[in-house]
């Protein structure tokens, strides 16, 4: 994929912090206000696609209309929504030479579960180019449609740990940012840097941390130990539910799962974390640890 010299991103120098190299999204191309966005992060293979989709649908089964927007190249964000592998915006802008007006927006969005329109972001080739582009592109596309004028929650599902700007990216849209996490070492180094990025990211923009997801754990002993350090809070705790594995096996969110003790119980945590989100999230202030403080911590006895 070649990207013309008039559709590549500008870069600022700076606008996030000493030594912060960024893609600086057009201002124009802010989310409604009305809507709200929701940007979740954590560690690679966390489960962040299918906690994701799960909220998305937990939002939708209260009546709201949902748009979820996978920021991965993977582009298996909303696998279990559509039920497929939907084509990304970045291969779809490619078909017509990044011409975006010639587009539809069924060329690019796909309904999914109750209802939630899915989009996948995708991603540039490895090593070619920024993921802050892609989140930018894709942003740029549903403003044109006026795709988001009547949208209640846009949820971005984000790749991996924050390794740079670009991937930080969808911060620069949402209002609160989930970081779902594991019960151990790795997970929470992983979130702590994360805190750090949009503890950098509140300085000029409107994102604010919104809690923790405990995702496929028993226990949360480690979690609420740095919770405690830092000031962070667990807003919802998914357990390592068989359930939950078999729901992504079977293409499907954890509300078409037929109905168990284990299924249920799931089921209304999601949906008390989207009434929760809608109605009591309060912004946190947290305080990143170094990372010498981290291995004191939870590292070694």
């Amino acid at each position: 994929m070649v990207i013309s010299t008039n559709t590549r991103p500008t870069v600022a120098k700076g606008e996030d912090g000493e030594g912060s190299v960024q893609v600086l999204q057009d201002s124009s191309l802010k989310i409604e206000e009305g809507a709200l966005v929701i940007a979740v992060y954590g560690k690679g293979g966390i489960g962040k696609s299918t906690t994701s989709s799960n909220l998305s649908a937990a939002f939708s089964r209260l009546g709201k209309k949902v748009l979820q927007i996978g920021c991965d190249p993977k582009h298996d964000s909303t696998f279990t929504l559509t039920k497929k592998m939907i084509p990304t915006v970045i291969d779809i802008l490619e078909t017509v030479d990044f011409h975006s007006e010639e587009l539809k927006p069924d060329d690019f969005v796909f309904t999914g579960y109750n209802g939630v329109m899915c989009i996948e972001a995708g991603g540039p080739p490895a090593g070619t180019g920024c993921g802050g582009y892609v989140t930018g592109q894709t942003v740029k596309l549903l403003k044109e449609h006026h795709l988001l004028e009547d949208t209640d929650v846009v949820i971005f599902d984000v790749l991996g740990d924050v390794v740079c700007g670009g991937f930080a990216a969808p911060l620069q849209h949402a209002h609160y940012c989930l970081i779902v996490t594991a019960n151990d070492f790795d997970s929470i180094f992983a979130m702590n840097r994360i805190v750090a990025a949009i503890q950098s990211k509140a300085k000029n923009y409107k994102v604010r941390l919104g809690g923790i997801i405990a995702n496929r754990s028993a226990e949360t002993d480690q979690i609420d130990k740095f919770n405690a350090q830092t000031g962070l809070k667990t807003l919802a705790h998914f357990r390592d539910v068989d359930a939950i594995r078999r729901s992504r096996l079977k293409k499907c969110t954890i509300f078409e799962m037929e109905s168990a003790p284990d299924v249920d119980q799931v089921q209304q945590e999601y949906l008390n974390l989207a009434r929760a989100m809608m109605e009591n999230v309060e912004p946190i202030e947290a305080s990143p640890l170094k990372d010498r403080e981290i291995f004191d911590l939870l590292g070694y006895d």
